[in-house]
């Protein structure tokens, strides 16, 4: 009998205990336990509707029938100039062809200031060789240890060797101009820095500065040596 008893006793314990914690675990999973179950699938199922009704018709047949909806494609705007809107590597190529094709262009006084270094510092170089150039003055803009415009960064003592040499900036050969023009607009608009992994400083082959023995060379590009401080 007292056997009997006490396994009652344990029994009805049990079920108190796991009455107790099946309680805690339930009160657990609302922030107000007031809120019933009926609240909260009325909430729900207003969530969905809501949520549907955002849904074109032909996207909700098609994901009722598993058809892949081809989304129409978005025609991109050109931003200035008449120029393309640059967005990847693969819509630049580096050659003369690519460039003549554009039309001439022009800018404010960054546009000049850049246009105006890739025309003295590089335009005898290779049209890979000057979007290389391009790229080093606007990633000293972007750098804290530079000016943080293009004027600012070319003109900043002398850095960039034509503004030291005594000589007029005034560009006389026409197509060089040109060319450096749209470059320089290309890169303000937007297009790809792909040729010199974040290169900040460049000489020539035929000099050896007391920096290239610091820095981290990161691209060879025709008569250039590229480094990123």
């Amino acid at each position: 009998m007292r056997l009997l008893q006490g396994w009652t006793m344990a029994v009805s314990a049990t079920v108190v205990l796991s009455g107790a914690a099946f309680a805690d675990v339930t009160v657990s999973q609302s922030n107000d336990p007031s809120i019933t179950l009926g609240g909260q699938m009325t909430s729900l199922l207003g969530m969905e509707r809501t949520a549907m009704g955002q849904v074109a018709p032909a996207r909700l047949a098609a994901l009722a029938d598993g058809v892949q909806v081809k989304r129409p494609a978005v025609k991109r705007v050109a931003k200035k100039s008449g120029l393309p809107e640059i967005s990847t590597p693969n819509l630049i190529r580096y050659d003369n062809s690519f460039l003549d094709a554009l039309p001439v262009t022009s800018g404010d006084q960054q546009w000049q200031c850049l246009t105006t270094a890739l025309y003295h510092e590089a335009r005898g170089e290779t049209i890979r060789g000057q979007f290389a150039v391009a790229e080093v003055i606007l990633n000293r803009v972007d750098s804290a240890s530079y000016p943080g415009t293009i004027c600012g960064v070319v003109n900043q003592g002398c850095q960039f060797s034509y503004t030291c040499d005594g000589k007029s900036d005034r560009a006389n050969e026409k197509g060089a101009w040109n060319r450096a023009g749209k470059i320089a607009r290309l890169m303000l608009d937007g297009a790809p820095r792909a040729l010199t992994a974040g290169a900040t400083h460049f000489h020539t082959v035929n000099i050896r500065p007391s920096w290239s023995r610091r820095f981290e060379r990161t691209a060879a590009i025709g008569a250039h040596l590229f480094y990123r401080q």
